[in-house]
């Protein structure tokens, strides 16, 4: 059964708010994510699942709320899926700790409207 918009934005906000804990957790900061293999596998996973999420967003979804980067990080999706050997670890770590929280926050303003 496809899943609705609704239920793609919370599973976003829960996939978010899993990895970000474990971050917390387990003490991973921008220079781990740069130099080690086991953080970077850490947030490979729920971050190209937010991104597939993303990516499932009805057109209409996405058009309706155009201010918010869908193609963004569903693109990065994309990156970490298809391009792992090139994936450059600066750019996710700032997406990580720079853009993510930012962009999880609109996702729960919508949820909230």
């Amino acid at each position: 059964m496809k899943k609705t918009d609704t239920e793609r934005l919370k599973k976003i906000v829960s996939l978010w708010s899993a990895l970000s804990g474990e971050i917390t957790q387990h003490g991973i900061t921008r220079e781990m994510l740069l130099m080690d293999q086991f953080s970077q596998w850490a947030v490979t996973t729920p971050i190209y699942n937010i991104g597939e999420q993303v990516y499932q967003l009805s057109p209409e979804f996405k058009k309706k709320h155009a201010n918010i980067p869908w193609s963004v990080v569903s693109g990065l999706r994309h990156r970490l899926v298809h391009d792992y050997d090139g994936i450059n670890w600066s750019l996710i770590a700032d997406v990580i700790f720079d853009d993510m929280a930012p962009f999880v926050e609109q996702v729960k303003g919508i949820l909230a409207e």
